[in-house]
């Protein structure tokens, strides 16, 4: 029997996820995968449920190979009513080539740590928000919505613990240029659930009622357990990715986002809706784990596939 919300603390009844794979999921993979492959893999998650989708970056090709073809993948998008189809964006020219492809919605991130954002981005985290800054209002000029970002916000693979007041000072000015979305990162997954309940709570507050979504990854096995303390603290969208892919190239050692079917099973069972079909989900990662020749971290899609329809005991 499916576990009714009767817990002590307040959950969402609806919670949204945000399609990572690819984006996140495939900029770390040596294979590229052509426009007509990554059309397929937006169809399949379309049908599984998912109306989020983030299609890729619109980043230089020397850096970023996987993501050369994302302005040709946006251009041959299906019209489907309610579906978001977002893009990451780092300057002025990404702006520009998302502009002339009809995006709609943009994320762009500054970092909270000094050395991850010369590694990421070859500016100073001071140059970095100066440039966010003015995208963020060029992008709201042309009716994009956007959601704004602090990578490395539980930790950095460099620096350490983060000051949370870096953090809360870019919430902040996030706020007062009213973006749509604040966007807390796990770049190198090294979050506790205290931690990230206690930083999402009080950017909460900041942000009042803008929304918080996290982009979570799994370095140290505790995705699943940050995106509940986040849920609890109040953050309502969540970054995932099926199988569990992605990573940052400039983080060594990076685990991927939490996958989407683990999440989904994790939200299904507690009687929060995604309205995603997890048997779909857990069927794309045993395709990319056959193109990509090598398993996926999904815990769910490793199990009998009897498994994904069970039921929680209580």
């Amino acid at each position: 029997m499916k576990s009714k919300n009767t817990s002590p603390y307040s959950l969402p009844q609806h919670v949204v996820v945000e399609e990572e794979v690819l984006r996140d999921g495939l900029q770390n993979e040596n294979r590229l995968f052509s426009t007509e492959e990554k059309l397929s893999l937006i169809q399949s998650l379309l049908a599984s449920g998912i109306k989020r989708i983030q299609v890729g970056s619109f980043v230089h090709p020397k850096w970023v190979p996987q993501m050369a073809n994302t302005d040709e993948v946006f251009e041959k998008l299906p019209n489907v009513p309610g579906a978001t189809f977002t893009a990451l964006i780092l300057n002025r020219k990404g702006l520009e080539r998302a502009l002339a492809c009809g995006v709609k919605h943009l994320s762009m991130s500054v970092s909270a740590s000094e050395t991850h954002s010369r590694k990421n981005t070859n500016c100073s985290t001071k140059e970095a928000w100066t440039r966010i800054e003015s995208l963020i209002r060029l992008a709201r000029d042309h009716g994009i919505t956007v959601r704004a970002g602090v990578m490395t916000a539980f930790g950095c693979a460099y620096e350490g613990l983060v000051p949370p007041e870096r953090i809360f000072r870019l919430v902040e000015r996030y706020t007062a240029l009213g973006v749509d979305e604040i966007n807390l990162a796990d770049t190198a997954g090294l979050g506790n659930p205290r931690l990230v309940f206690e930083i999402v709570r009080d950017v909460k507050r900041i942000a009042g009622t803008i929304p918080i979504s996290l982009h979570l990854h799994d370095t140290r096995g505790m995705g699943l357990a940050n995106m509940l303390s986040g849920l609890v603290a109040g953050a309502t969208i969540f970054d995932t990715c099926v199988g569990g892919l992605g990573g940052c190239p400039f983080i060594p050692n990076a685990a991927g986002n939490i996958a989407t079917e683990d999440a989904t099973f994790m939200a299904n069972e507690m009687g929060i809706d995604t309205g995603i079909d997890i048997p779909a989900i857990c069927t794309l990662t045993h395709t990319l784990e056959k193109i990509l020749n090598r398993k996926l971290q999904s815990r769910l899609a490793g199990l009998p596939s009897s498994t994904c329809n069970l039921e929680a005991s209580v």
